[in-house]
């Protein structure tokens, strides 16, 4: 390379002393006459070159050693091949004691590659995998780009998320300052995210991005995940004490959760019940089971009719025994007192809904 660098310089240094030979006679003097003489100035001409040459080698060295840095980061990554989860012992062996789990989607960094196990490090877990059950080099970096996800975070006060990736286009709101984003595109100076329902474009200019991958857990960091997951499970189950209800009011509820989750598991038709319930203890709301059921705009199905016919043509069992049990001070989902479709919204998501 750099002997074809030297040719493009040499050719440069040819046409350059070319030139000056052509040149127009009188101007030649001008130019001797001003700065020096005419030796003096093919040398200025060969330094300039010379200067190219070295500009150009060293442009181009750096160029060769960022793809270096980049192929050596993609040789020492890689991903995990699994559906659901593989196993890391602490030894390159089946029968070593397992130290984590690398969970589908998880990435790591290569510390040592052998011929049927490979160290790795993913976040805080280190340890050996099976060969068999990850992706490595050009597999490993194609993968993680269709399950990684890049964050955006905002480096300035009130960033505006315009409608059209355009100084002159609307504005739909502000984001404030360390706020992250989930990047759904980059663009020319532009970063596309997820605004509400809508799609929204931030200048790049103001923000900084990172790509993540999932990583995998020690041992002792799943243990404390399921710890942590017993107490909000025992927070959400805690029995909150008994509604009063009539026999009226069980089989209203049942037919209520008949028309929102009929469909759904038993634990969803309990956490429709205890909303309900929730509500009746809730100052913020009526404080009976059939005024909270037919508040206006609350529960579309008691609008419509959909209740009274379901009670009309009777209620199932299961949604009867939801309501029981709702009544009786049981929760699925601690004290929520709404619930909507699973989406956006923050809180407890049992089956196709999200309570909150």
């Amino acid at each position: 390379m750099k002997t074809n660098a030297r040719k493009r310089g040499l050719c440069v240094l040819m046409i350059a002393v070319m030139l000056l030979f052509a040149a127009d006679w009188n101007v030649l003097t001008v130019l001797a006459s001003e700065t020096s003489p005419e030796f003096d100035l093919n040398a200025g001409a060969s330094q300039v070159v010379e200067a190219d040459i070295l500009s150009e080698d060293t442009s181009f060295q750096d160029k060769v050693e960022e793809a270096q840095e980049e192929a050596e980061e993609r040789n020492k990554f890689v991903m995990a091949n699994v559906e659901n989860s593989v196993n890391v012992r602490a030894e390159a062996s089946s029968e070593s004691e397992k130290v984590g789990l690398l969970y589908e989607d998880c990435g790591g960094q290569i510390l040592e590659r052998g011929d049927g196990w490979t160290k790795i490090q993913s976040g805080e877990l280190i340890g050996w995998v099976k060969n068999d059950y990850l992706l490595f080099g050009e597999d490993a970096w194609a993968y993680a780009e269709e399950v990684g996800v890049t964050i955006a975070t905002v480096e300035t006060e009130a960033l505006r998320v315009r409608k059209e990736p355009s100084e002159d286009a609307g504005v739909y709101g502000l984001l404030e300052i360390d706020s992250e984003h989930e990047v759904m595109e980059q663009l020319d100076g532009w970063v596309a995210i997820k605004y509400g329902k809508y799609t929204g474009y931030i200048s790049s200019e103001y923000v900084s991005l990172e790509f993540f991958i999932e990583e995998g857990e020690t041992m002792e960091q799943i243990q404390e995940r399921e710890r942590l997951l017993a107490l909000e499970k025992a927070k959400l189950t805690t029995n909150l004490g008994a509604t009063a209800a009539t026999e009226e009011d069980v089989v209203l509820l049942a037919a209520l959760i008949h028309c929102e989750a009929g469909n759904q598991s038993y634990d969803g038709k309990v956490a429709v019940g205890a909303v309900v319930c929730n509500r009746v203890r809730s100052s913020r709301f009526p404080n009976s089971i059939r005024e909270v059921i037919y508040s206006p705009g609350q529960f579309t199905p008691a609008g419509n009719g959909k209740v009274d016919a379901r009670i009309a043509a009777g209620v199932d069992e299961e949604c009867m025994q939801a309501a029981r049990d709702a009544i009786a001070g049981e929760t699925t989902v601690g004290d929520a007192l709404y619930f909507r479709r699973a989406g956006n919204k923050t809180g407890y998501v049992i089956g196709d809904h999200v309570f909150y």
